[in-house]
């Protein structure tokens, strides 16, 4: 299982690279607009609407990997899964990791943004959704791809919360990196270890599972 874990976390290290690109992009965008200190005061708002859009579709992948690979799935089961892997991984790409990353640059405004503590009326319900969208149409391609990149800008704008009015060179790479980190490992985790861990192994092994799930070829996640 290790070696299939390394395999997908190359696999989807260009991808996670393009996202991470998209938030420099932005960044750049806000620069040169001139327009970084007001996004800055909006920007817990942003995260608050990215955050739990990532719950959602990770909800839905997570929960529907379950659904479509576990030939006698339970509902709680999968009510768990869901849930667990949405939430907790939602938590550690959004908040966590970029937090890590806030205190090593020593941002001026650093601090922690936990959406089940701090709007658990907000991010609780946007699991649950989740997981019953992936009951009633159980899906993987495009909610993996969609919170590829959604996750990666929540991370930002957890970050940009932390930076302030102003942002340099050097923080904009140490940014990328952070990115990078922060969806790479934890969307590889929930979207597809995660759930996998509660289905038996098929004669067709792990290994086809995570590329049908992947390349979106498995006929049941249409």
């Amino acid at each position: 299982m290790t070696r299939e874990i390394l395999i997908e976390l190359k696999r989807h290290a260009p991808f996670t690279a393009f996202g991470a690109i998209t938030g420099i992009l932005i960044i750049l965008i806000i620069i040169l607009a001139h327009i970084f200190s007001q996004v800055s005061e909006v920007s817990f708002i942003i995260f608050y609407i990215l955050h739990p859009t990532h719950i959602i579709l990770s909800a839905i992948v997570t929960t529907a990997i379950y659904r479509l690979h576990r030939p006698k799935w339970n509902i709680l089961w999968g009510i768990v899964i869901g849930y667990v892997g949405s939430i907790g991984i939602a938590t550690l790409s959004d908040s966590i990791i970029p937090y890590l990353g806030e205190l090593m640059l020593d941002l001026p405004h650093k601090g922690i943004h936990i959406g089940f503590i701090e709007k658990p009326w907000l991010t609780n319900p946007a699991a649950f959704l989740g997981i019953a969208i992936a009951f009633l149409r159980p899906m993987t391609k495009f909610p993996h791809s969609g919170h590829v990149l959604i996750s990666t800008w929540a991370s930002l704008f957890h970050i940009i919360m932390a930076i302030g009015q102003t942002i340099n060179l050097i923080t904009i790479i140490a940014v990328f990196v952070f990115l990078f980190l922060a969806v790479w490992l934890p969307c590889c985790l929930s979207d597809i270890i995660f759930p996998l861990l509660f289905v038996p192994a098929t004669h067709t092994g792990i290994r086809k599972e995570l590329i049908q799930i992947e390349n979106g070829k498995d006929s049941r996640t249409a």
